[in-house]
């Protein structure tokens, strides 16, 4: 007998089933519309680690067609507002890239592949702390075959490190690890909201090892050019704060626990209880 298809993601994980119900509330963006006005390339970000019924109060303030500066609106590509994401991330054999975060280094970096599973999009990303703190990042796309440690992309690395920090790429870099979630995205001017649920974490170094983000808690990160948000202010209200957690970063905390991970223990075990 064949087994029964498993239900989408949306109908099984409560912080699934809040964000996807949330979007499809709120009045539509396009993609063009949100590049024109909150792409947000070099940003401010905050992460927190919300209960799915608490998100759904938060997002319905922010949705609310009465909302001072008109509402909060769902991105919305071809009739989709939840997306599926798949990335992978680059290290050096001894987690540079962990370790300067870690250590809080100014000159610090990431790099990932990111692929929009629904619609095939690829990107190499590269993430690295401005001046001021914020979050700049560079990319470009990644078409046919192509591979993000090919030589084009290489020297993309390369000229980004060199020109913005003064310092050599790393050469040897491979697979660390990967992230999948599912996601949507509040824009108002000049803000995103992301909205992330059933996140999973695999080790690419450690036969494949994984963690999985308790059903039950949305990972929002909001993202601005300046400081705080009326989102921050609402979750704030409602007794949640930052969380000192990046996907990366959190998710080796949990996967390796010999590592020196203090910084996102806490949150980590949080988010990967169980």
């Amino acid at each position: 007998m064949t087994a029964p298809a498993a239900a989408p993601l949306e109908a099984r994980v409560p912080a699934a089933e809040a964000i996807t119900r949330a979007a499809a509330t709120a009045e539509p963006v396009s993609l063009a519309e949100v590049n024109e006005r909150a792409q947000l390339l070099a940003r401010f970000d905050r992460s927190y680690l919300v209960p799915a019924d608490t998100f759904s109060r938060v997002a319905a303030r922010l949705t609310d067609p009465r909302r001072a500066g008109g509402a909060f609106r769902a991105l919305d590509i071809d009739g989709r507002r939840a997306f599926r994401y798949h990335s992978v991330y680059y290290d050096t054999p001894g987690l540079r890239a962990f370790h300067d975060h870690r250590q809080g280094r100014r000159l610090r970096f990431k790099i990932r592949e990111r692929v929009y599973e629904d619609s095939g999009e690829r990107q190499f990303e590269i993430k690295l702390k401005g001046r001021r703190g914020d979050t700049v990042k560079h990319r470009r796309p990644l078409t046919g075959a192509e591979h993000p440690l090919d030589a084009p992309f290489r020297a993309f690395l390369a000229v980004t490190l060199g020109e913005t920090y003064g310092i050599d790429a790393p050469t040897a870099l491979g697979p660390s690890l990967s992230t999948d979630y599912l996601r949507t995205t509040l824009v108002a001017d000049g803000e995103r909201v992301t909205c992330d649920a059933g996140l999973v974490c695999t080790d690419l170094r450690a036969a494949g090892r994984t963690v999985r983000c308790d059903g039950g808690l949305v990972l929002v990160e909001t993202k601005s050019t300046g400081h705080l948000t009326e989102t921050d202010r609402l979750l704030h209200a409602h007794g949640l704060r930052p969380a000192d957690f990046t996907k990366y970063c959190g998710a080796y905390a949990a996967l390796r626990p010999a590592l020196p991970a203090n910084r996102w223990r806490r949150a980590a075990r949080h988010a990967f209880a169980g």
